[in-house]
């Protein structure tokens, strides 16, 4: 409180006349549900206290703005009102300026998201989308690291925007796994038991093969083929070659064409879900209020 004179005007009556500055800094919890978007109106009591005669009387005249903008902050109007007869308070309505916080946290989330979904357009096979989808997790949670102290705390309305990037990275870490899956049904044709079958194909061809090698061996040993039946052996086993070529390559084939089937279905999940998601959250963050109790300081 500074004096706004040195001088003081006394009335005939014993009244007093002088001007006071007062500077005083008030804590109001805002309203952040909605941050970036967070708009709030904050209450400023001022009371004053006389008993018998004695004492402070308070006359309030009008309010005016002078410092409308401080920081990341707007405010828009204040206006003097009461809850009742002695209790005066000044109301502040205020909002945050969006365009800083929404480039630098929502705008980043949304591109990821969007790139991940570009990522669809990337071969399964040969590792190129696996790998930029393990990228785009690294590179988010080193965001979110990294903007961990910058985000608002917690308060009565927890922002929602921490929900918003906890759903953010559950969906790049879905694409991602969904991918690595699916690249293992191109190969193989299966999820579940995939290793096990692998291992017992390759295992009962080389018992086949083994086979082959003992007869032909004992072949040898007992009779002396001519050159047509050897010539006529070559060529079946040249058929049987070519034979299972064909068949290792419609099986390959045929997985290929299933695990493509698997991703555009995922994808187009991934698409609808994802701008359906994005277009719920940013209504819920505009226009949805959060109650708060702002007079909880008077008893």
């Amino acid at each position: 409180m500074t004096h706004s004179s040195p001088d003081l005007l006394v009335y005939s009556n014993g009244t007093v006349r002088h001007s006071v500055i007062l500077n005083s800094e008030v804590n109001c919890e805002v309203n952040l549900f909605n941050y970036p978007f967070a708009a709030d109106r904050c209450p400023v009591a001022i009371q004053t206290w006389a008993i018998d005669g004695c004492g402070t009387y308070l006359v309030m005249d009008e309010v005016k703005l002078v410092d409308s903008s401080h920081g990341d902050w707007q405010t828009d109007r204040v206006s003097l009102k009461k809850q009742r007869k002695d209790r005066n308070y000044i109301m502040v309505d205020l909002h945050i300026k969006y365009i800083n916080p929404f480039i630098t946290l929502l705008l980043p989330s949304i591109l990821l998201i969007l790139a991940d979904v570009v990522s669809f357009a990337l071969p399964l096979g040969g590792g190129e989308r696996n790998s930029f989808k393990v990228t785009l997790v690294l590179n988010f949670t080193m965001f979110l690291s990294i903007l961990n102290n910058v985000l608002p705390g917690d308060s009565q309305c927890s922002p929602i925007i921490r929900t918003h990037f906890c759903v953010c990275l559950i969906l790049l870490m879905l694409s991602m796994l969904v991918s690595l899956v699916l690249t293992r049904v191109a190969k193989d044709g299966g999820i579940i038991f995939c290793c096990w079958t692998q291992g017992s194909v390759e295992e009962n061809t080389a018992n086949k093969e083994l086979k082959k090698d003992e007869e032909t061996k004992a072949d040898i040993s007992v009779v002396q083929l001519n050159a047509a039946d050897e010539h006529s052996q070559m060529v079946r086993k040249v058929v049987n070659f070519v034979d299972d070529h064909a068949a290792k390559q419609l099986e390959s084939e045929r997985c290929q064409n299933y695990a493509n089937k698997l991703d555009k279905t995922f994808f187009w999940f991934y698409l609808i879900f994802g701008t359906t998601y994005f277009g719920a959250m940013t209504y819920v963050m505009v226009y949805y209020e959060c109650k708060v109790n702002h007079f909880d300081f008077w008893y």
